[in-house]
């Protein structure tokens, strides 16, 4: 894939400089074309080390070749990163000043830009009227992070991070039409991780859930313009995600206070974290040491199910009735019957609008980074997934979550 990173005058633009490496690493042919401004913070050189291509800023370099139109013609994917307020308002102006902004005007393929900037610039009406302008022309304009900024200033503004923007562009690379602005106004609850239910200071009971299919619902729901809060558990270290509320959880019992806290006012309710079914009766004060006192076993109670008491909730008018409730299902086949099999039963047995199946086991599902499935409907309907990265199935299954919405509407 040709990929063309721009990059803008801003102080991240350092960072970019992992999100190239990221790229080339990948295998994809990389032209990085900075302002001139942006050369002020990242030498040339760096740039010309970190793709294996020339670097220029104007239009009048190496003229036989038109640059400035073959590039953009040419490119697979544009990433900015960091777009800068000023790179924003001429872009949106249609300006072609020098080679970066005439690339994007030759641009056919998809384009991400990556805002980065101190709040007040972020939050300025005519910053906003320009990214209502390019998003309106179907430019993909991230929601930045929120955080420590240039100084000692924090807030929203913040450049998310390499990994995050890469991982962004990737699903645009798989899918170019991921981005839609079809969640602004919507609030999603998303629950993610596994859950730990301890035994002693020392110990506890858990699972293998990376969190990382939570994560990429939540950081895909952002950027389609909801407004998400992230129900945490164990995770293997993810870092959070660029717009989205997370709310850091250790036990099933805290998940579900802090699940039913928020959906009370949440359009849609994703379950996707991998909830422990049951937790030791008692928790040892003081590990549970070998020997004579050693315990011959240790007791277990259920927890409670947080979906199907979600459920009950709306049926009780606890959640809005119009409130959408996703499950997810990780399951396996056996001589009575296959992952199917079981994924119906347990729809129909909890209740939920829509149920995200993945067959598990064999590096499936846990701890990797793509994933497959199939999503069941109350209404019957049933449908495979298909396999791609955990942000592609992301995209799908809100897919999913929109169409409910909208047949919803259309029933009122």
């Amino acid at each position: 894939m040709r990929v063309v990173v721009g990059v803008g005058g801003g102080i991240a633009a350092y960072k970019s400089c992992s999100l190239i490496r990221s790229f080339t690493e990948s295998g994809h042919h990389v032209r990085v074309i900075p302002t001139e401004s942006a050369l002020e913070f990242v030498g040339r050189a760096t740039f010309e080390a970190l793709s294996g291509s020339p670097v220029n800023t104007g239009v009048f370099v190496d003229v036989p070749e038109v640059p400035h139109v073959r590039l953009g013609q040419e490119a697979d994917l544009v990433v900015v990163a960091p777009a800068t307020a000023d790179l924003m308002a001429r872009i949106a102006g249609g300006r072609a000043d020098d080679l970066l902004t005439a690339t994007l005007l030759t641009a056919r393929c998809p384009v991400l830009l990556a805002p980065a900037m101190h709040t007040e610039m972020w939050e300025h009406p005519a910053t906003i009227a320009n990214v209502t302008t390019l998003r309106s022309r179907g430019v993909i304009v991230l929601e930045p992070a929120s955080g420590r900024l240039t100084g000692r200033d924090t807030g929203a503004g913040r450049l998310p991070e390499p990994d995050e923007i890469f991982g962004l562009a990737m699903l645009l690379a798989e899918r170019a039409d991921a981005l839609p602005r079809d969640l602004e106004g919507r609030k999603l609850v998303v629950t993610a991780g596994g859950t730990r239910e301890p035994l002693d200071p020392v110990r506890f009971l858990g699972n293998r859930s990376s969190g990382k299919q939570g994560y990429a619902l939540a950081r895909v729901a952002a950027q389609r313009g909801a407004e998400v809060t992230l129900i945490a558990g164990f995770t293997t270290e993810l870092p959070d995600p660029a717009a989205v509320d997370v709310v850091r959880v250790k036990t099933a019992q805290q998940m579900q206070t802090a699940v039913r806290k928020f959906a009370a006012d949440a359009d849609a309710i994703v379950m996707a974290a991998a909830v422990a079914d049951f937790r030791p009766a008692t928790v040892a004060g003081s590990k549970i040491k070998k020997g004579a006192n050693e315990p011959d076993s240790i007791p277990l109670v259920r927890n409670d199910d947080i979906l199907a008491g979600l459920v009950d909730a709306r049926r009780a008018g606890e959640i809005e009735s119009s409130t959408v409730i996703v499950g997810f299902a990780a399951e396996t086949g056996d001589e009575h019957g296959d992952v199917l099999t079981y994924a119906r039963a347990k729809l129909a047995r909890k209740g939920c609008d829509l149920l995200v199946v993945n067959a598990v086991g064999d590096g499936k599902a846990f701890e990797v980074d793509h994933n497959d499935g199939w999503l069941l409907g109350s209404d019957g309907s049933e449908s495979a997934l298909g396999e791609g990265s955990k942000a592609l199935l992301a995209g799908r299954v809100l897919d999913a979550v929109v169409d409910v919405f909208a047949s919803a509407s259309n029933q009122q």
